[in-house]
């Protein structure tokens, strides 16, 4: 069993806060910025500092959220890391050993197709092949189109999460009730087709330039305020 090789993340423990206006919300903002600067600073470190495996343990982790919790899914990536897994087990095996993930088979044969598209001569290229689009939504559009499993938000959430993606929402219906509590956005949308959720994007951009809240900033904040805590 090799050690685990992952940067490994703790959950950051933040007040909690009823915010039902934007007032409330640069408030809250500023009380807890500085531990979301903490926290970006580990996403633009993944970026600069680690290894292409693992900026592919983030995309592995960003394959298990969709219905499952965050925390369960960064501790089943950190249970394949453990032993070894991520680049070497069958999809069964995989997902034998991720049992605390929602839809787990389907994930798993993800997680090696994802594998397979990144994997030249033997080895891990994921970086290299980011790195070749200059355009953030151009490269959005490509992963949403080459990797299944992966949607504008998982896609979205994936660049943030490796300090790529700061100007793209990930939005979720968690996020989405928010922006529409806080006039962000008219009303709630009923299904998120590919021009809704850029549409939603573009108000969301614009809601954190009349806030002053950066939008990496705004999920974390809509999220921590009633879950007491940063993660992923």
């Amino acid at each position: 069993m090799k050690k685990n090789p992952l940067i490994q993340i703790d959950f950051i423990t933040t007040p909690t806060a009823k915010v039902t206006t934007v007032k409330e919300l640069q408030s809250f903002w500023r009380a807890i910025k500085h531990l979301i600067e903490q926290r970006e600073k580990h996403f633009d470190d993944v970026w600069k500092n680690g290894s292409e495996e693992e900026i592919f343990a983030e995309l592995v982790f960003c394959l298990f959220t969709p219905q499952s919790k965050a925390v369960s899914c960064w501790a089943a990536v950190n249970e394949l890391a453990d032993d070894n897994m991520i680049f070497t087990a069958t999809d069964k095996e995989i997902a034998e050993k991720i049992n605390k993930v929602r839809f787990r088979n389907n994930k798993a044969k993800y997680v090696v197709e994802a594998r397979k598209l990144f994997t030249k001569n033997g080895k891990m290229k994921i970086k290299e092949t980011l790195v070749s689009f200059k355009d953030i939504h151009e490269l959005r559009e490509w992963i949403i189109k080459n990797i299944k499993g992966i949607g504008y938000k998982e896609a979205g959430h994936f660049l943030r999460n490796i300090g790529i993606g700061k100007n793209l929402a990930i939005l979720d219906r968690h996020i989405l009730k928010n922006l529409k509590n806080l006039g962000a956005i008219e009303e709630f949308p009923r299904s998120l087709s590919p021009a809704v959720y850029k549409t939603i994007e573009n108000q969301m951009q614009a809601f954190s330039k009349e806030t002053g809240i950066p939008m990496s900033h705004m999920d974390m904040i809509l999220w921590c305020k009633e879950s007491g805590g940063i993660f992923k």
